[in-house]
């Protein structure tokens, strides 16, 4: 029948609730291995271009093509989901992102700038299969601990993102023992985690957590054809609210944190303290991840959502009242990161709960590719907006984002 998907169509025997710890672990360290590979390949990508192009203008055209590359990929891996599972999903995301990894390789080497700018679009499969996978998170997991499992699996990233930077150095040195182009040896390093990766998803998730999910919600012949993504936000109104959600709070955090540096700079911070704010915003993000997913848990996903927009809504005010002062800047980027996991932990919860299970692979496919849309924006637009108004400006502009994202989960209510 082909409503079906392969995934279900396999109805694997339950593997019973020792299944779920072994599916976080296998997602985690999956994460941690993207999270390496992520964190390795982004301020190095910002300079290849540079050392390519010969012209430093195009740098943030490395953030850009990693954003756009997981936004197109989104929904084909979550389609994929749904037809063949997540070890398949995953597995191919990773593969996806190996191939972006050897394509800047090549392109650096050949001094091929368009070819360069592909590379990094299909490295940005990295970043799409990790957001993949805090959803894989809840494929089994039981409504108490929904939240508290996704919000692990986002935790893990936190590895990645402190020690990924720190391989440039090692990077360089690889590259230069292997006769490689200046500032590649970190997509080397990337390219072996994500193998590493695949190798993780493929043999690890066995069974499939999604194929277990769709087992134990009846028989694959009793199902309708899983509903596309964009039709679920056009006709459920609870997925529409949760994906908004998520999309809106991305925006605000990308918006204000990508022209921080730029700010501070502009006011005689050091490159060290520009360094300090924005790892204690990463820190923010994803350090105490695990405590919004309690909480999601405990009180609910709407007020960990509502904690989230307050957390921003204070991180705002400090921009708009302490632009000038660069601890009031620090505090809040802490607190901006803060309420992006507390946002993002719970609405991603929500999208997960939004619709049935035969239909939640499509509408997370959709929620990350309106986020990193969002993401995209608020960072193509917050440029214009600090040169027009500054950075308090900025953060009087976000409010208003966080206005609408607040009222939105109030009407939930």
């Amino acid at each position: 029948m082909q409503a079906t998907t392969r995934a279900a169509s396999a109805a694997p025997r339950d593997p019973g609730a020792g299944f779920q710890r072994r599916a976080l672990t296998v997602l985690a360290l999956g994460q941690v291995l993207g999270g390496l590979g992520t964190g390795a390949t982004l301020a190095l990508g910002a300079l290849l271009l540079t050392e390519v192009s010969g012209n430093s203008a195009l740098s943030g055209l490395a953030s850009t093509m990693n954003t756009l590359g997981a936004a197109v990929v989104a929904i084909p891996l979550a389609r994929l989901a749904q037809r063949r599972g997540r070890r398949v999903s995953l597995t191919t995301g990773a593969f996806v992102a190996i191939a972006g990894a050897a394509v800047i390789v090549v392109a650096a080497a050949l001094g091929a700038f368009p070819l360069l700018l592909v590379g990094m679009g299909l490295l940005g499969a990295g970043t799409a299969l990790n957001l993949q996978s805090r959803f894989a998170a809840t494929d089994v997991a039981a409504p108490r601990t929904r939240a508290r499992d996704l919000s692990l699996v986002v935790w893990s990233t936190t590895v990645g993102a402190v020690v990924g930077p720190n391989l440039f150095g090692p990077g360089e040195a690889i590259g230069t023992a292997l006769g490689l182009p200046r500032f590649t040896g970190g997509f080397v390093i990337a390219l072996c985690a994500q193998a590493l990766g695949a190798v993780v998803y493929s043999v690890g998730l066995r069974p499939d957590p999604l194929a277990v999910a769709l087992a134990r919600n009846g028989t694959a012949a009793g199902r309708p054809r899983p509903t596309g993504g964009l039709s679920l936000l056009r006709t459920v109104p609870a997925a529409r609210r949760a994906v908004l959600t998520v999309g809106l709070s991305h925006a605000v955090m990308v918006a204000v944190m990508s022209m921080t540096p730029v700010h501070l700079t502009t006011h005689g911070a050091t490159l060290s303290a520009v360094g300090l704010t924005i790892s204690l915003h990463v820190a923010g993000m994803y350090a105490l991840s695990p405590v919004f997913g309690w909480l999601a848990d405990a009180i609910g996903r709407t007020g960990t959502v509502l904690l989230g927009q307050a957390l921003f809504a204070a991180a705002l005010a400090l921009t708009w009242l302490g632009a000038e002062h660069q601890h009031m800047v620090l505090v809040a980027l802490i607190l901006l990161g803060l309420g992006w996991s507390a946002s993002i932990v719970a609405g991603s919860t929500m999208v997960t709960e939004s619709v049935a299970a035969h239909d939640r692979p499509g509408l997370q496919g959709t929620s990350d590719l309106v986020m990193n849309l969002c993401g995209a924006a608020g960072g193509a637009l917050a440029g214009p907006v600090l040169a027009l108004v500054g950075f308090s400006g900025l953060g009087v502009a976000a409010l208003l984002l966080v206005l609408v994202s607040t009222t939105t989960t109030l009407r939930a209510r």
